[in-house]
């Protein structure tokens, strides 16, 4: 038999080796260590139709809270969870918004965030009332939304009830700073639940605060053409305009009415789908002087500012919609932490009690009834040289309003 020869062994390759194994046999267990399951958060939004930019902001939003939850270590109390968005294209469509939820409920979502338009979220909110499976309200104005005695929806911001009083508090406010000089109004709509809704608040309201409704005019999504209701709006003199509808036809009348040029002390509208920065930037003209009670974000807030800062640095616009569904993504990861598991039950009762400070927002502190946040708020806002200013309420304001607006010459 052959002798093997043993070869000498040094102390620093002793225990260098010695080191290698134990942290071998001490790494094992991390490398068995399972991950935590995902969560699974359905967002559906229009990201396709006639409502396309909006829904895509709303997607944007919510996918960068998201990352920024995953890239912060996940669900703490969930051994780091992350969360793994499923996206779904509503197409504007209350039949595809059902679709996605059923889809989405196949595949094992954790919880909705949605959907931009009324019409749709309350369809799909209720598909996803039949598996008990919680849905949050980003961007949606109907009050039908939180009011059908629901279990499952939640809705941070606030519907367009409590937004036409306190936008029409600060109409009065400002029309009373003007001597009461606007006494009358015509109102424009789109025909769905929200500029329907919102339409029959304000008719019914206006009287209240010294002002006429001289006509209520309503319009189909998509409207191309603007001219015959413009010509309409001229023959009547209104003081005042008041638009409630989506990006688009928002826009539309807007310009066709500073074309025309047609005279009036304001522009004032509520919760209006194009008041937004894109519009104002690309038509300072237009926009000027204009106003509108909305959803907005708080100016004074260093978190809302840092936000806008990394939006705006990949070109896009920090609109409602971003920081809205950017928000609901916070508040779902919060009642997440809270309940420690993405058991349906469990983060219902989570949300249900849920004091999640909305930094972003000029809110209190969230407090739900019915589903509904009795601590969000809207502002009041006028475009003034190519940029949105709050003009009310006092502690949020950043500019000064002008009322009347200017006559065309």
């Amino acid at each position: 038999m052959t002798q093997q020869r043993l070869l000498p062994v040094s102390r620093r390759a002793f225990l260098a080796g010695g080191t290698a194994l134990a942290s071998g046999v001490l790494a094992s267990p991390a490398i068995l260590r399972a991950e935590p399951a995902a969560v699974k958060v359905g967002l559906i939004h229009p990201v396709t139709g006639f409502v396309a930019y909006n829904g895509q902001q709303s997607r944007l939003g919510a996918t960068m809270a998201i990352d920024d939850l995953n890239k912060a270590g996940g669900i703490k109390s969930m051994g780091g969870a992350r969360l793994d968005p499923l996206l779904g294209d509503s197409q504007s469509k209350v039949e595809v918004g059902v679709s996605e939820v059923e889809k989405m409920n196949e595949q094992g979502v954790a919880a909705y965030i949605g959907c931009f338009q009324s019409p749709v979220g309350i369809a799909a909110s209720q598909a996803a009332a039949k598996y008990n499976t919680p849905f949050l309200i980003d961007v949606g104005a109907s009050d039908l939304l939180v009011t059908r005695g629901l279990k499952n929806v939640f809705r941070l911001k606030p519907g367009f009830g409590v937004c036409v009083d306190q936008g029409m508090a600060a109409l009065d406010a400002l029309n009373k700073g003007a001597n009461s000089m606007a006494k009358s109004a015509v109102i424009v709509h789109e025909s769905g639940e929200f500029g329907t809704g919102t339409s029959k608040l304000l008719s019914s309201k206006l009287p209240s605060i010294g002002i006429q409704v001289k006509e209520v005019i309503s319009h189909d999504n998509p409207t191309r053409n603007f001219d015959n209701i413009a010509l309409r709006i001229r023959s009547l003199a209104p003081d005042l305009v008041m638009m409630s509808n989506y990006q688009n036809e928002y826009v539309l009348l807007a310009r066709t009415l500073y074309q025309q040029k047609v005279n009036l002390a304001g522009f004032y509208s509520f919760l209006g789908g194009g008041f937004n920065y894109k519009f104002v930037k690309e038509m300072p003209d237009v926009s000027q002087y204009m106003m509108d009670t909305n959803h907005w974000f708080n100016p004074k807030s260093e978190k809302a500012q840092a936000l806008k800062k990394r939006v705006e640095a990949t070109k896009a616009l920090f609109t409602y919609e971003l920081y809205l569904s950017y928000s609901v993504v916070m508040l779902l990861a919060d009642a997440l932490e809270h309940a420690a598991s993405a058991d349906k039950e469990k983060l219902l009762a989570a949300l249900s009690a849920s004091t999640f400070k909305a930094e972003l927002m000029p809110y209190g502190p969230t407090k739900f009834v019915n589903g509904q946040n009795q601590g969000g708020r809207a502002a009041t806002l006028q475009s003034l040289k190519g940029d949105i200013e709050v003009i009310a309420p006092a502690e949020f304001a950043s500019a000064k309003a002008v009322f009347p607006r200017p006559k065309f010459t």
